[in-house]
């Protein structure tokens, strides 16, 4: 009769299995509870958007009836009323009435929409643009003044753009600028912050990928053109994407230097705060027509964005 023989875990490895099971039940219970919490927290960012979206859809009986008369005029004032505002974002009949008002019968919406595109358009071509060139600069010559130079940037970048704006306000009125929309272009174009982001990714560039181009017969501008520009795309649509969420919705400069020809040449994100006073409805078709750009350029660059913030961060690169 054949022996069998069973193999059986030690005492010691079974204690060790359920001391890890043990372990790994409450990490799975916090981590249940951090997913938890960041659907939460995305939930939370998402709904003024999705509301905003949903109401400009509804008719205007419909809002008035969900939000009530929100501002009335009391001697020439506006004062708030306070009664209950139901949310709904869902519309109970689907109206374009708002669209067709701010698209074809209202064209003042428009025009301050387009002053916008032409005031944020330039300031984020010529911002990258001057940004790349310093940048390179700052990280690849080796000047004595270049650190003093850099120091003075990053102080900049820390300054409030409400610390800057008196200067900017008194170098524009000495230029004849006031009034003009080179008065917020010229200031955006040489902001620090794209250059202080730039050189500290080209910076990290590897120095080999420089000796190598160099032995290829490349000089400085196919360095910078061929090397340092293609390894900087990442990074460089991050900065693309600050940069416009920045002044598409600037309104300090706007209030402060277009003084006299401000209904002019004022953008839509100034133009919101007076539509958001009168009629509730209309404000959701504009507000949702000037996030437009801003939602495809992220959905456009949401890959180089991550990518350039992770590099940036450390932990790629």
């Amino acid at each position: 009769m054949n022996n069998i023989t069973t193999e059986r875990t030690s005492p010691p490895e079974e204690i060790h299995i359920i001391h890890k099971k043990k372990k790994s039940i409450p990490k799975m219970v916090l981590r249940a509870v951090l997913i938890v919490l960041l659907i939460v927290i995305a939930v939370a960012f998402l709904l003024p958007i999705v509301l905003t979206i949903a109401n400009s859809f509804m008719s205007s009986s419909e809002i008035s009836a969900n939000y009530g008369k929100v501002f009335s005029g009391v001697s020439g004032t506006r004062t708030f009323i306070a009664e209950k505002v139901n949310l709904k974002f869902i519309p109970d009949k689907v109206s374009f009435s708002q669209y067709i008002t701010v698209l074809f019968k209202s064209p003042d919406y428009l025009l301050k929409f387009w002053n916008s595109v032409i005031l944020v358009a330039p300031i984020v071509v010529f911002q990258v643009v001057v940004a790349l060139g310093a940048s390179y600069c700052f990280a690849r010559f080796q000047t004595k003044f270049r650190s003093i130079v850099f120091f003075a940037y990053i102080i900049l970048m820390l300054m409030p753009y409400q610390v800057t704006l008196v200067p900017n306000y008194l170098v524009s009125d000495f230029l004849g600028l006031l009034d003009t929309r080179w008065a917020v272009i010229l200031p955006g174009i040489f902001s620090p912050f794209a250059v202080f982001i730039l050189t500290k990714f080209m910076r990290r560039i590897p120095s080999s990928m420089i000796e190598a181009a160099k032995l290829d017969g490349a000089g400085e501008w196919q360095i910078f053109t061929k090397v340092c520009v293609p390894v900087c795309r990442g990074i460089i649509w991050s900065v693309v994407v600050l940069i416009f969420m920045d002044y598409w919705n600037m309104v300090e400069q706007p209030l402060v230097l277009f003084k006299d020809r401000a209904e002019e040449l004022s953008p839509l994100s100034v133009f919101l705060s007076k539509i958001n006073t009168g009629d509730v409805g209309l404000a959701f078709a504009v507000a949702t027509i000037y996030m437009v750009p801003a939602l495809l350029l992220f959905m456009y660059s949401e890959e180089y964005l991550i990518d350039g913030i992770a590099s940036q961060s450390g932990i790629k690169g």
